[in-house]
């Protein structure tokens, strides 16, 4: 059997949902405090994006100027354009460039180019702490 099946059950439950309606604004502060938070929180939004539009305009500023600045040189870079110098090569032992010279180095501290397997050359499987055999 449903819980409210009668017109009388219906009514009852209407008016308890209307007075707990009217006793929660009747118990209502007033909505100072939340009024008070929403300007407040309103006021800083306003600030944060007022900032943010100055500081996209003077970095706007500064993109056009640096793009007049640079269009200015490139003119000057233009007008002024000269030969590259010429530097005389000197011919020594009849050789024009020197030989690359090799430095040496230790065998032993360089590393293989390579990871080591995780199998040895027997198939067997290295242990956790084999670190004494290197190739």
């Amino acid at each position: 059997m449903p819980l409210f099946s009668t017109p009388t059950q219906f009514a009852a439950l209407a008016l308890v949902f209307v007075a707990g309606w009217l006793f929660g604004l009747a118990s209502h502060p007033g909505g100072k405090k939340w009024k008070a938070r929403y300007l407040a929180e309103r006021d800083a939004h306003a600030s944060v994006k007022k900032d943010g539009d100055v500081r996209a305009a003077a970095a706007e500023k500064r993109a056009v100027e640096a793009e007049r600045e640079n269009a200015r040189l490139v003119k000057a870079a233009e007008a002024a354009r000269v030969a590259a110098p010429v530097v005389e090569r000197r011919v020594v032992d009849d050789r024009s460039v020197a030989a690359p010279v090799a430095h040496p180095s230790a065998a032993s501290a360089a590393r293989p180019a390579y990871a080591r397997p995780a199998y040895n050359a027997d198939g067997t499987k290295r242990g956790w702490f084999d670190f004494d055999q290197r190739r």
